[in-house]
């Protein structure tokens, strides 16, 4: 009898193992398969002429419940973090503590080319942005959000080069990741405190981010930016080799 629960519980172990390495190796299929058709719904329901349910939900909470004289100037301070000034400096910083030419490369052409997105996508869809309950200026359309689409692709290709290049028990592949993804929820978060974006402008901005993410770092940066050529070398998680030097030198980007 003890032995039977001996192999079931191994074979659960085992199993839930698989699932974690499934994800683990697959996570840009997932990304893919969550991101795609909320961003279908979010166009969907845009596309209809009607506020959503979400957005009439975000008011109330955020809008109505959350402002206060306090809490005003940090969501200013989150939403400056997504200006294109900002990260241009930030782009800078990279290139002068990044290893290689690399990083700065791929962050320059990542962000270039989601700007590029998302004015064609406010173009072809002409929201106009939500009126009189703002607390800074903001012009064009508003969808999707340009601040939210620039925070999820800039900063989370920060994410996902801390994760490439440090090693597997790395604290500060979590440094990166949690630190990173606080500024992009805040970013996200503050366009709509402010009264500039509907809530699923920055979840629609969330999301076609994330599909461009999904294609840049697996199909673009592997075509114009090899490992080990005038770059960082990966941690041997991506199955390839690692300079011990890679880790000390990220520090510019965590």
């Amino acid at each position: 009898m003890a032995n039977r629960e001996k192999r079931e519980n191994n074979a659960v172990a085992a199993g839930r193992r698989g699932v974690r390495q499934v994800l683990r190796h697959n996570l840009w299929a997932v990304i893919l398969a969550i991101a795609t058709p909320v961003f279908l719904w979010c166009l969907e329901e845009v596309a209809e002429g009607e506020l959503t349910r979400l957005d009439g939900m975000a008011y109330r909470i955020v809008v109505e419940g959350m402002r206060s004289d306090w809490l005003t100037p940090i969501m200013q301070s989150f939403s400056e973090l997504g200006q294109i000034v900002v990260l241009l400096v930030l782009i800078l910083a990279i290139a002068v503590f990044a290893p290689g030419k690399h990083p700065a490369r791929m962050a320059t052409l990542n962000l270039a080319c989601v700007v590029a997105l998302n004015q064609a996508l406010k173009f072809i869809v002409q929201r106009p942005r939500p009126d009189g309950f703002r607390l800074a200026a903001a012009s064009g359309y508003s969808f999707p959000s340009g601040h939210s689409m620039v925070a999820m692709g800039f900063y989370g290709l920060l994410v996902w080069m801390a994760w490439h290049y440090y090693g597997r028990h790395s604290a500060k592949r979590w440094l990166a990741a949690v630190g990173f993804s606080v500024i992009i929820v805040g970013v996200g978060l503050s366009r709509v405190y402010l009264g500039v974006h509907y809530a699923s402008d920055v979840v629609a901005g969330f999301c076609v981010s994330l599909i461009w993410l999904v294609f840049f770092t697996r199909v673009v940066v592997p075509v114009l930016f090899p490992d080990g050529k005038d770059g960082p070398t990966p941690s041997p998680e991506s199955g390839r080799s690692v300079r011990s030097s890679t880790a000390r030198h990220m520090k510019g980007i965590a």
